[in-house]
């Protein structure tokens, strides 16, 4: 029987080697060439299929993480973070606190950086295999309010609770009810002692009770997020105020 390229080609895709099916005519050259043995070749294409697939299990984690922007660890710009050192980011990055389900708070005034150490983090966490959620702490009081009446909402606490990683960007920035504060705690209660959650708020953990009103409440979710915690000062003046851009540097002004 001789077996052509396309017959080749048509197995490859049934077993979903659809990369390699398309490329095959390049792997036979490139194997050819190299005088690979029938071992060789076949390491050299199953490689290939298994990078292909890895990338896209990457590029899902990161769509379904819902970062509102991607920036990574090595995109911060520590030297205008005088608060945190190179080898405290490096440390951070080796994701060691991630692996015993410690919590990150990372705390300072608007504008200096905590969204973005808070989504590079996510990002190498993601790269490593794990899988990532992120969300404001608007829209996760939201999900929690109608996730009985709305299919969307079910869905994101579903894939909050599964994820390794929650990011929950701007918590306190409001006041919560009676019944948000309940369901909050009990959302942290869930991910307590299993999931990684990193915070980022311009408020200390010892306002936060301001804004949850129950003290009870208040006092049950603190004992749970700071049993394993980690809180990160970052100080220093806004990124954004520093690097903005200014329509009076490129208008010409005639008297």
């Amino acid at each position: 029987m001789r077996i052509t390229n396309e017959m080749v080609q048509q197995k490859l895709a049934e077993l979903q080697f659809k990369e390699v099916s398309v490329s095959l005519s390049e792997f036979i050259h490139t194997s050819e060439k190299e005088q690979d043995s029938y071992q060789a070749f076949l390491y050299r294409i199953l490689s290939f299929e298994t990078k292909r697939r890895e990338d896209n299990k990457v590029l899902k984690r990161l769509k379904l993480a819902s970062f509102p922007y991607q920036k990574t660890l090595e995109d911060f710009r520590i030297e205008e973070q005088q608060s945190l050192s190179s080898k405290q980011l490096n440390q951070l990055g080796e994701l060691t606190w991630l692996e015993q389900a410690y919590n990150l708070i990372l705390l300072g005034p608007p504008g200096v950086g905590k969204t973005h150490l808070a989504i590079g983090l996510g990002i190498e966490a993601i790269y490593r295999g794990y899988k990532v959620m992120f969300l404001a702490m608007g829209a996760l009081v939201r999900a929690l309010n109608t996730q009985d009446i709305t299919r969307k909402s079910q869905t994101m606490v579903k894939r909050l609770l599964n994820a390794d990683l929650v990011i929950i960007d701007d918590i306190m920035y409001m006041a919560m009810d009676q019944q948000e504060a309940n369901l909050f705690f009990h959302f942290i209660n869930q991910l307590y002692d299993r999931t990684s959650i990193v915070f980022t708020s311009n408020k200390g953990p010892e306002e936060w009770g301001e804004l949850i009103g129950d003290p009870g409440i208040t006092t049950a979710i603190l004992d749970r997020i700071i049993h394993r915690v980690e809180v990160i000062h970052l100080n220093g003046d806004s990124y954004r105020m520093k690097n903005r851009s200014t329509i009076f540097g490129s208008i010409s002004v005639h008297e």
